[in-house]
Order: structure tokens, then sequence, then C-alpha cells
């Protein structure tokens, strides 16, 4: 068990050096005690190629140790340099329309490019041999929010050439490839591994077994790249934690798969940002535009404990305004404060302020820090001190093991996404209902991967809207000897994303003695009588699926 302890986000390579040392101060006297640096900082680093910088780094480190505050160090691989991208310039995603995605603003690399990932080795194995056994040095974020921006999927030649290898390794024989993805249909089938190609461009939409298997491929290269880093790091900065930030709602690679390799999971709160670009209702959004929806910061939370076999961060939590969202509300008075005694109630090691000062220029100059461009107190700068003087009187926070497990599962967001079979079906909102549910009936929950692991000794276990039937899990639940709750749609695919003989397919036939003889999609509001029984079945909002059985 830990103190709960409050930290920042710092760019000295913005401010003038005769700033930081009134910064630290600053910071020290508001009861902050964890600075991050770094992770979008590699031109100030390595201004050329092979030329490194980092004695404004120490510098920096050296000023803030010296005041008592302890140092996160980014890896700077979200923000490759120019020089970088000029002398390898097919190391750039191209999205789904063909486009490359070009230099200029931030996560403009490919997953695949391999020449890129040894660069991005490079770089790290530079940093941790120079600042790994630092004693300021507490702890390491890779990267930044992978796949921000919508740059999981990379289109490239790379792209290509690394899904075809998956591909084979996963395969082995293109006949069992074409059975798996029923080439059959449409005369789809390939005479050899070099024919895949990649699932965008197509005339209509693209085999929804192919798409799946490229979703696949995609999450398993953001694993990889992070578990190069994360080798690095352990290796040469032995002792420190090793997180890495993510995001909310965001689904596009397995996070669960991700924090195998981290300490701890982190993720960034943005609550009004969040509600801003949320499904929610316009009234929902008025009545809660200045606190956030007040489930969504819990669910984030909750999930990412799970990320990280029971640590997690928030790395970046939001003091202000941002620059991001439709619209761009400041905080109620006292929500900075709410937010961050929640993530702490949920157990959060640290919660840490995005960012400390509010940056003049550049694209996120209308983001609010925890001061205003002039150096002048913002307003949560106050409720951030207030925050540290009432955790002086809490003892160490830890969240015990719910009785409560729901299951996320990233593969099931994706075959969901691939074939909704109604416009507004979403697994998310589907797991997220359940989980509002949950939370008003008072319950603690455990957000889990779906693995026997996850839901053992649990005495309520929720599953909804499971795409397949994974034999381990069925044979879990069974053994479980907990109440087992299924959502629709579940175990209505195969693996391969085919309709099994039998629906639900005869491992959920262990658990649940039903038969459902036909599917449909309602538009919100249309309802059908249930025969022999009272009242209806209403299509909602959220979900408009219906099963007959």
């Amino acid at each position: 068990m830990t103190r709960p302890r409050l930290g920042v986000c710092y760019y000295p390579e913005h401010w003038p050096v005769s700033l930081w040392r009134e910064d630290a101060r600053r910071m020290k006297e508001a009861g902050l005690d964890i600075v991050r640096l770094g992770e979008f900082a590699w031109s100030r680093l390595e201004p050329k190629e092979g030329e490194y910088d980092f004695a404004w780094l120490a510098r920096a480190i050296e000023v803030l140790h010296g005041e008592g505050l302890d140092i996160v160090l980014g890896t700077p691989t979200a923000t490759p340099p120019r020089w970088l991208v000029a002398k390898m310039p097919d190391m750039l995603a191209v999205d789904r329309n063909g486009r490359v995605r070009k230099f200029g603003s931030r996560r403009h690399y490919c997953f695949s490019h391999e020449g890129y990932a040894r660069e991005s080795d490079r770089i790290v194995t530079a940093l941790a041999e120079h600042f790994g056994r630092l004693p300021a040095v507490v702890a390491w974020q890779t990267d930044n929010e992978f796949g921000c921006h919508d740059t999981v999927e990379s289109y490239s030649a790379a792209a290509r050439a690394a899904f075809s290898l998956w591909c084979r390794r996963k395969y082995e024989t293109i006949d069992a490839l074409n059975r798996a993805w029923g080439n059959v249909f449409w005369s789809m089938e390939l005479s050899g591994f070099d024919d895949i190609d990649l699932p965008d461009l197509t005339v209509t939409e693209a085999n929804p077994s192919h798409l799946l298997d490229f979703q696949r491929f995609s999450s398993d290269q953001v694993v990889a790249f992070n578990r190069r880093q994360a080798e690095i790091l352990r290796r040469l900065s032995p002792g420190r934690a090793i997180l890495h930030n993510f995001m909310g709602s965001f689904t596009a690679f397995d996070h669960h798969k991700v924090g195998d390799d981290l300490d701890a999971a982190a993720w960034d709160s943005y609550p009004l940002g969040f509600l801003e670009r949320s499904r929610n209702s316009e009234e929902f959004k008025l009545r809660y535009m200045r606190v956030g929806d007040p489930d969504y910061q819990a669910f984030h939370h909750d999930l990412y404990r799970g990320c990280g076999r029971g640590r997690f961060w928030v790395m970046e939590q939001q003091p202000g305004a941002v620059n991001w969202a439709p619209w761009n509300p400041a905080p109620a008075a006292g929500a900075v404060r709410l937010w961050t005694h929640e993530a702490f109630a949920a157990g959060a090691e640290v919660v840490s302020y995005f960012r400390w000062r509010q940056a003049p220029f550049a694209q996120e100059q209308m983001h609010e820090g925890l001061l205003l461009p002039d150096s002048q107190p913002a307003p949560a700068l106050d409720e951030a001190a207030r925050v540290a003087r009432e955790l002086e009187t809490l003892g160490p926070v830890t969240a015990s093991r719910a009785d409560v497990a729901l299951v996320f599962d990233y593969e099931s967001v994706w075959a969901w996404d691939i074939e909704p079979q109604g416009e507004d079906f979403s697994y998310f909102e589907l797991v997220f209902a359940f989980y509002r549910g949950l939370r008003r009936a008072g319950l603690s929950i455990d957000v889990v991967p779906a693995s026997a692991e996850a839901i053992a000794n649990r005495a309520f276990v929720l599953a909804p809207g499971l795409f397949r039937a994974d034999p381990a899990l069925v044979g879990a639940l069974r053994r479980s000897g907990a109440a087992v709750l299924l959502g629709p749609r579940s175990g209505s695919k195969t693996a391969d994303f085919q309709i099994p003989p039998r629906l639900p397919p005869d491992r959920f036939r262990e658990l649940v003695d039903v038969t459902v003889t036909r599917v449909e999609s309602l538009r919100p509001g249309a309802s059908v009588p249930v025969e022999k029984a009272r009242g209806r079945c209403c299509a909602g909002e959220k979900n408009s699926s219906l099963r007959r059985a």
C-alpha cells in the first residue's frame, strides 16, 4: 500500500530556464510531488541524427528533484523529429483512404515499420542509459496515448507486408485462411499469402473475417511496439515502474495485452471533453456540463485498474477547459477536487494534472493548466493544493477485489464495430449500460478481461455481448459457482467471425438453455409483443438489437 500522491505534467523545453526553479518551488508549495517530463521532446533531445543533447533535461531533473519532486520520464516516440521523417519517409502511416499522414503534429508513424521501431529502440536505450538509475527517476511512461488520432491501423506497404506474415504464422496454409475467411463467397479466394491485401478501398464492405484479423494484427503491433520499450527500460532502469497512459472510450487495441508488459496502467481523464463527445442526450450533457458523466470516470478507473492488475494512475487529469471537444466549458468549482478524490477512492496511486502552465502557442494553447500563460494561478491550482492538504489526513488507499466482475472484451468491440447490424448498436455502450445499473445498485465492480483468472472467486459475473464462446472462459464460468448474466449477442459468432451451427453455440448452452431462432434489429421506439407473457419488449435508444427465442 502506498500513500496517494499528486503530480503534474511539465514541459521545461517550452519555458525559459529562469522559470524552472520558481516553477519547482510553486509545485512543491501546492503539494505536488511527482512531475512527468519529456514525452514530446525528441527534437530537443536529439536535434540531429546521433547528436544527443540531454544536458537541458538533466538540468531540469536536478532543479525539480532539488525541491523534493520525483520524476516520471516519458519516451519521446510519439513525436519523431523532422530529420527522421526525411531519412525514412515510408515510416509515416497511411490512412484507410490511402493518404499519407504527414509530419506536423504527433503520432506520425506506422507501428509496422521496422526501421522506425529500431530508431525508437535507439532513443529509448540512450535515455535509459543516461537517466535510468537516477534516484530522481521513479517511473517511465512509454510513448504517449497509443492510437490517438486514429493511428493504430495503418495501410502502408510496411503494414501490408507485416500483415501477410502475421496471417502466414496464424493459418500456415492459404487453404486454411480461405476457409476461415469464407473466401469462396464473391470469389475472394487467394492463391498465396502474398495475395493478401489490406481491407481498405474495397468497392463495398470488406470481408468481416478479414477486417477482424486485420484489427487483431494491428492491436498486436501496438503490443509488440510497447513491449520493446518496456524490455529496454526494465533492463536499464530496474526498480522503476513502467506505465502507459491510455485514453477514455478508446478500443482500437487490446489494452489488457499492453498492460501485461506494464507495472501499472495509467489513463488520461478529461471528464468534460469526454461528455461533450459522448452519445448522451443534449439534456444529459447540459445537466452534467461542468462535472462530467457521473459514471464515466468510475468505469475507466475500474477498467484500467484491471489492465494494471490492481495498479493504476491517472497520468493526465483535466484541470480546466480543454481545446479539443465540440464545446469546452470550464469545470464547476470543486469539480477538479471531486475527480481527484474519486480516482483515489478507486485505488489510484497517483493523480497528475495536465498541465502545469497553459501554453500560449501551438495546437493546445486553449488547453488550461494549473497556471495561466502569464504564470498566474488558474482556479484548479487552489483545488489541487486543498486535495494535497486533505491527503495528509488520509492513510494509504487500496481497492479490494470486488465480488462483481463485468467482462469487457476488446475483440467483441471490434466484431460489433465491423457488423453492428443496427445503426445505434455499440458494444462499449452496452457494457457501460450494465455498469451504470450495477452502480445504481450500490455495488463495487471490477471491469475485467474475458479470462478464467479474472472471473475466479466472484459472486456475480456479467458478460454482455461476448461475440464468441471461448471454451476456457465458459468452463471457468460453469465451475465458478457465481451467478452469471450473459447479454445480447453472446456467442453469436465463431472466432473466425462466422455464424456457429446453433445459437447460442453448444459451449454457452452449458450455461443457458435457450435457442435463438431469429435475429432482427429494430429502430428506436419499435416494440414487439411478447407471447404468453404480460407486457412488451421495446428497442431502446442505446441498443436496438432484439432476439426472439
